[in-house]
């Protein structure tokens, strides 16, 4: 794998509201995942963003990775 998740992505209270983001771009980690999650290729997003590297797009994919194993989830009861 390229880059660490920590090489490529930075949150800023200044940037984007403090949304995780490729560093040095305004390109959020929830855009990049919404739009891997409606189909979009990874040769369309970068087409779209060139500013963007496969790096960051598998930078965002571990972030994403990260924060879901280290969140603490807890059970609905059922109604």
């Amino acid at each position: 794998m390229g880059g660490r998740m920590d090489e490529r992505i930075e949150i800023n209270p200044r940037v984007c509201g403090g949304q995780p983001v490729i560093k040095g771009t305004r390109i959020s980690v929830a855009a990049i995942l919404d739009q891997l999650a409606a189909g979009e290729s990874w040769d369309r997003l970068l087409e779209g963003y060139p500013e963007l590297q496969r790096v960051d797009i598998q930078a965002a994919i571990q972030y994403a990775k990260h924060s879901i194993l280290h969140t603490e989830i807890t059970a609905l009861d059922p109604a």
